[in-house]
Formats: C-alpha cells, sequence, structure tokens
C-alpha cells in the first residue's frame, strides 16, 4: 500500500503503479484489484474528503443517489463482504458484481438502512437513478418507490441509460462512493458509511 501511494504521489498513473507494485510482490488478483478501489493520490484524496458531507447536513436538501453504487456497498455491509476505507476517506467494497447485480436476501434490508437514514435526515427530496442497463433495474425501482412510501421519504426512483452523467451535473447533494462522480461535483454524502457507523461495523483499513 505504502508503495503504491509513494509513486502516486509523485505523478505515476495509477494503473501502472499498481501493477508495478503488485508484479514485484506477486499479488494475487483480488490484491490488486484492492489497490485499485483503495488507493488514490493525497492531493485528491484531500479534494474528495473536502466534499464530503454527513447525512445530517441533508436536512432540508435535495439528495441524488447512485443506487447501485451505494446499494451494492451496502448489502456488502450487511452480508459482512470485504469493505475497504479508501484513501478518500470513503468506502467501497471490492465484490466486483456490478454489471451481474442480482437482488439478494440482504436487498430489502439494505434499502430499509438507506431510507431510514434519509428519513431521520428529513432530506427534502430523494431521487434514486438506476442504471438501466442491468438486469430487473425496472423492478428494483419500483421496490424502492413503495419503500419510500411506506417510509413517508419523499422523491422518486428511476432507470436511466446515463446515471453517471446525470449524477454530475447534479447541483443537490450526491450519495456516491464514485470517484469520478465525486471529482465532478461539489457536496457528496457516504450513505454505506453512515449505515456502517449506525450498525458499528467496522471497514478495512489498509
Amino acid at each position: 500500500m505504502e508503495e503504491v501511494r509513494y509513486l502516486l504521489d509523485r505523478g505515476y498513473p495509477s494503473g501502472p503503479a499498481i501493477r508495478f507494485v503488485s508484479d514485484h510482490h506477486r499479488l494475487p488478483l483480488e490484491s490488486r484489484f484492492v489497490l485499485t478501489r483503495v488507493t488514490v493520490p493525497s492531493t485528491l484524496a484531500a479534494s474528495r474528503k473536502d466534499k464530503r458531507i454527513s447525512a445530517s447536513e441533508l436536512e432540508g436538501k435535495n439528495v441524488a443517489i447512485d443506487g447501485y453504487n451505494v446499494l451494492i456497498t451496502v448489502e456488502s455491509l450487511i452480508a459482512k463482504a470485504p469493505v475497504y476505507l479508501c484513501d478518500d476517506g470513503f468506502l467501497r467494497d471490492t465484490r466486483g458484481i456490478f454489471r451481474r447485480y442480482r437482488s439478494s436476501d440482504h436487498t430489502t434490508l439494505a434499502i430499509n438502512e438507506i431510507l431510514s437514514i434519509l428519513k431521520e435526515s428529513r432530506v427534502g427530496r430523494s431521487e434514486v437513478l438506476l442504471d438501466q442497463q442491468i438486469s430487473k433495474s425496472g423492478k428494483l425501482a419500483a421496490q424502492i418507490r413503495k419503500m419510500m412510501a411506506d417510509f413517508e421519504v419523499s422523491g422518486c426512483a428511476k432507470t436511466a441509460k446515463d446515471v453517471d452523467k446525470r449524477l454530475k451535473l447534479a447541483t443537490s447533494p450526491v450519495a456516491t462512493g464514485d470517484g469520478t462522480i465525486i471529482d465532478a461535483v461539489t457536496e457528496v454524502v457516504d450513505l454505506p458509511a453512515e449505515v456502517a457507523n449506525r450498525r458499528r461495523i467496522k471497514a478495512v483499513i489498509l
């Protein structure tokens, strides 16, 4: 980890830096993927940390939610799969199942956790965006809409082909752990971290 950080802070591109260190130490594929998710240059990490706000700061504000990104990480927390505290202060998992996502026994519980935080935070309006390209996204959006009504959380859940683009253009706070989206917006909330705090789940620190 420290070797990768050393190289990144001296301007080396992430891919070659991680490959060089991984090859040198003969790291397995999973460890290489972890390094890719966790390590960022210190200047970029500081920039992202400056954009982070807590759920308590969402009161009265609208929030745009990166549906699958947030949901999958919260499911990982509930399933006790590894979730890492990354250099930029955000929690990320490494299951790598995004395009192969399927609802599981943990899905409803994860949505409950997310909506509980939104309700307690007294957000204005929540918009959950799900990638249309993923199988059964429409069905999941319908489930989330119903649960939002049950929780009395104002907003909607819908599918879109251009979720990342929409989130990057959002003028309200965004809930995501996607670094490219974080870099494009002004305020970001880490909902998985809020769930981890509520459930007293400790992330892996490398």
